[in-house]
């Protein structure tokens, strides 16, 4: 999870998307926009359990200045109230779980707060954003784009073969058009590893459950 955090910063801050547009046009010229180095950005993360604390040092390795807001800081990296972090961060990427406390997170007002030109990362839960406010920030160039692996409305679209079906969901049709935005169909836990990690929890848990040890 955490290395697909990092190359979906590497590629809206790069602008992979705009790149392989030109490429599959074939349109071999630079773009307009020169992309940017993690090393002169300042990244925060919102959320340090488990995968925000992988994130963060998988970080350290760019030389990039790391932020982190958590109600329960751990991880030994510079935290800040969640305000100070939005104005200071060119990168703001989420890792908190989803409950009433963290639901629209960054909403309209949250994010007109962040700098501007500044990127979104979402591979946590869709509605940790107001995808409403989210899109009128990025096509008005507030931010200057997004990397979702998750989305408001997902169900029944991600994990379905849709080619042949008109886009219904209005914000994703304007997402997937826009050049600055990478989406992808919740797919960052989807390795090898992750899911042999899985199957073996998952087993690891029904022994101790009936052995009635602690799960």
């Amino acid at each position: 999870m955490a290395d697909y955090v990092l190359m979906s910063m590497l590629m809206v801050v790069r602008g992979a998307k705009a790149t392989i547009r030109r490429v599959d046009s074939h349109d071999y010229r630079l773009g307009e926009v020169r992309g940017k180095e993690l090393r002169d950005l300042t990244v925060g993360v919102v959320g340090t359990g488990r995968i925000g604390t992988a994130v963060v040092s998988r970080l350290r390795g760019f030389g990039c200045r790391i932020l982190a807001h958590d109600t329960r800081p751990g991880v030994a990296v510079d935290h800040v109230p969640l305000d100070d972090l939005l104005r200071q961060s060119d990168i703001v990427t989420l890792h908190t779980p989803l409950n009433a406390d963290t639901y629209h997170l960054l909403d309209r007002r949250r994010i007109a707060r962040m700098k501007r030109g500044a990127y979104v990362v979402n591979t946590g839960r869709g509605a940790l954003l107001d995808t409403g406010a989210l899109v009128a920030a990025l096509e008005s160039g507030a931010l200057g784009g997004a990397a979702l692996d998750v989305l408001e409305g997902e169900e029944g679209i991600f994990y379905a073969d849709r080619r042949d079906e008109p886009v219904e969901n209005g914000h994703l049709a304007r997402l997937r058009d826009l050049p600055n935005v990478f989406v992808s169909p919740h797919t960052a836990f989807y390795t090898d590893h992750a899911l042999s990690d899985t199957v073996e929890n998952c087993l690891v848990n029904c022994t101790n459950f009936v052995r009635g040890n602690r799960v």
